[in-house]
């Protein structure tokens, strides 16, 4: 037993140079397929050219670990102790993100390990869905926030919901002795009704008078830190 356990973590692997080189040229290949994926599909108020290029780097490199620890255990063991004393704190911002972090880590390993057909499959078909699901929509919301007068309160409520057709949901009311603010929220869609229509919502709010401001603000789901 004691014999069998050396000769195992004295394994090595026995790839060949023309073993590697397929395996860090795949996973080079692969991750262009990841980023062509980012660069369509991305969808943030900001493209990150650096983090896409980050992506690629990382299959690559994540490919080469693979390759140089092949089946020993030995190497294997002292990958995992050095990796997990290094601590990231790289802040995602887009919950996508995470996504593509570990499509890029998933296919370094595969080619890596020399299986080419699982890699080229799954990045095909995260592709596509990717591709497919990107072309979604995002239905932003939109907040419609005004304040004015307490006493022109009623007025201001009942003129919001004729002008949306009952469409604008009342989520906030804030009240003061002396002033009120109102705070609706929308689907994109309704509030685009606005534009179709001789007065916008705040040229009509102002004529009630006694309104001091109106604000129109789009609400998205997406995390900014």
């Amino acid at each position: 037993m004691r014999a069998y356990l050396q000769s195992l973590l004295a394994e090595s692997g026995t790839l060949t140079t023309q073993d590697i080189v397929l395996h860090i040229l795949a996973s080079a290949v692969l991750s262009g397929a990841i980023y062509l994926s980012y660069w369509f599909t991305h969808r943030g108020t900001a493209y990150s050219k650096k983090f896409n290029v980050s992506l690629v780097t990382l299959t690559v490199l994540t490919g080469t670990v693979m390759t140089v620890i092949g089946n020993n255990i030995a190497l294997s063991l002292g990958m995992v102790g050095a990796l997990s004393i290094v601590r990231f704190r790289t802040a995602i911002k887009d919950s996508r993100d995470t996504t593509y972090i570990f499509w890029a880590i998933i296919v370094g390993i595969c080619c890596g390990v020399g299986d080419y057909l699982v890699a080229s499959v799954g990045t095909a078909v995260v592709f596509l869905l990717l591709l497919l699901l990107g072309t979604v929509r995002n239905e932003n919301r939109i907040l419609l926030i005004v304040r004015g007068g307490k006493a022109k309160a009623m007025d201001m409520e009942g003129l919001v919901f004729q002008h949306f057709h009952n469409k604008a949901l009342l989520r906030v009311k804030n009240t003061t002795p002396e002033a009120v603010e109102l705070i609706y929220e929308m689907p994109r869609r309704v509030y685009q009704l606005n534009y179709k229509q001789e007065k916008d919502i705040a040229e009509k709010l102002y004529e009630l008078g006694g309104v001091e401001y109106v604000n129109v603000v789009t609400q998205s789901d997406e995390i900014t830190g």
